[in-house]
């Protein structure tokens, strides 16, 4: 890829592929403008972390927050079109083209507005990067579990949760999806499938069962409802869980109404950029972040001298050498899940000590929230510790 040079391209450019391949950066006159306007208020500053900062302000304190948006995706691109290339090279066969997973992950980045916090230590390339890996890898992981189900194993499988959210996706009336959630039970109740076939290869109900599956419908509704209706409501839920699952991805800049010309940030209305004059980051809060990071890495490298020999030996295999789980089972001599359920084990600990600490130092009250981003942030240490320790050890 060729990289972008100056901060106006950074922040206004998009990129456009080309048989699967970045073919060539393409520049939004409109950010570009407001690019250019910016800079000229302030030309000394020529740091991206000052302008990814002054965004998110934006984002999420004042009247441009559309404008500084786009600004964001723009700068994304690059760390999406990186992780997308990764995680398709670490896939022997996949049906997913490299752009693919490049949409993939770039619709994630309400996610990424909502959840980053630059005052937490975390950079946001990383910290996207991060977002962008879990949203490919889960696409991945739930498209794989959804083709290989039949209709009737994947209504075994999922949870009337799961159900309820897919059909509140396809913006039925209330009603309906209490009546679909119900013929659902009952399905799930009534069918008991035999063990010997796996629930993933399920074939339909036998007439016996559907008959039954009718008279419970019927009974706790009060209705006169016959199988075939019960079954094609049932195989309509499968297919809305399936789209539920796995939406259609669009493309951020993909032409609207089929048509040649025209792009969805087009028809984004924005409002000019407040004057980064007015935004003005006290250098006493900068030392204050600079001085929690230190810190951080502090809590993080003590807990992790705390950690029994096998848990470090597992950390530095997976994250300095990356070999994946089934390759340190094997050099361990133990049992994948072995691997799996220790490394977990061993990030719940390093995250109970980064949050500890958090509360205690920061005052920070441990929300769910806090807890997602704080783990984030932990993953992205592990990542940069093992590589840096990497690296020196090379040297």
């Amino acid at each position: 890829m060729h990289p972008r040079n100056n901060l106006i391209e950074i922040f206004s450019t998009f990129l456009v592929f080309g048989n699967d391949r970045f073919c060539r950066w393409v520049t939004d006159a409109k950010l570009r403008r407001s690019m250019e306007k910016a800079l000229q208020q302030i030309p000394q500053e020529t740091d991206e972390d000052f302008w990814i900062s002054f965004l998110y302000h934006q984002i999420h304190k004042s009247s441009s927050v559309r404008l500084a948006k786009e600004h964001t995706i723009a700068y994304l691109q690059e760390p999406c079109y990186w992780t997308a290339q990764k995680i398709v090279a670490s896939f022997a066969t996949t049906q997913y083209k490299l752009s693919d997973c490049f949409q993939i992950g770039i619709t994630q980045v309400d996610k990424i507005f909502k959840g980053f916090n630059p005052n937490s230590g975390s950079r946001l390339k990383n910290y996207a990067s991060t977002v962008f890996g879990l949203a490919i890898r889960e696409t991945f992981r739930q498209r794989h579990e959804i083709d290989i189900c039949t209709d009737w194993g994947l209504l075994r499988k999922i949870t009337k949760k799961r159900l309820e959210e897919s059909l509140q996706a396809e913006n039925l009336p209330r009603d309906t999806i209490v009546a679909y959630v119900t013929a659902w039970s009952c399905f799930k109740l009534l069918y008991v499938p035999n063990k010997a076939h796996h629930s993933r290869q399920l074939s339909k109900p036998d007439n016996q069962t559907w008959e039954a599956i009718a008279k419970a419908y019927n009974s706790q509704t009060h209705q006169q409802v016959n199988p075939q209706t019960l079954e094609t409501g049932l195989l309509a839920c499968a297919r809305a869980v399936r789209r539920y699952l796995y939406p259609n991805v669009s493309s951020f800049n993909a032409p609207v109404n089929s048509e040649d010309s025209g792009e969805w940030l087009d028809n984004i209305p924005a409002n000019e950029l407040d004057s980064p004059l007015t935004y003005i980051i006290a250098q006493e809060e900068q030392q204050l972040r600079v001085s929690h990071q230190s810190q951080i890495n502090q809590v993080l490298i003590q807990a992790l001298t705390q950690l029994d020999p096998q848990a470090r030996e597992i950390l530095q295999l997976y994250y300095a050498e990356g070999l994946t789980q089934q390759q340190i089972a094997k050099q361990l001599q133990v049992q994948q899940y072995t691997v799996s359920r220790r490394l977990t084990k061993t990030r719940e600990t390093l995250l109970k000590s980064l949050a500890n600490w958090s509360q205690e130092n920061l005052h920070i009250s441990i929300t769910p929230d806090i807890l997602k981003t704080t783990s984030t942030v932990m993953e992205e240490w592990l990542q940069l510790y093992y590589s840096q320790d990497k690296n020196q050890k090379a040297v």
